[in-house]
């Protein structure tokens, strides 16, 4: 099984400091289970930039996979995750 590293772009970083942290909690465990597989609740985005998203709760977390490297670009509400 593949195992990834995680690399967080500047804007999810600054797009997690809006979050609550209860849901905050939740998202980063969900990444960290992503780099073990992409297990969870994960989507290829078609005509989309970045190429996957991860669903949890209300919220997406929207990456792209570079060779080992799992690329986290923002975490947004679902409302706003796809404008």
């Amino acid at each position: 099984m593949q195992r990834y590293h995680i690399a967080f772009k500047p804007r999810a970083l600054k797009d997690g400091k809006k979050i609550p942290k209860d849901h905050l909690k939740r998202i980063f465990e969900a990444i960290e289970n992503l780099s073990d597989g992409l297990k969870g609740d994960v989507k290829r985005l078609t005509n989309y930039s970045p190429e996957y998203r991860l669903r949890v709760g209300e919220y997406r977390v929207l990456f792209e996979i570079e060779d080992e490297k799992i690329i986290i670009y923002r975490i947004r509400h679902r409302k706003e995750a796809y404008k």
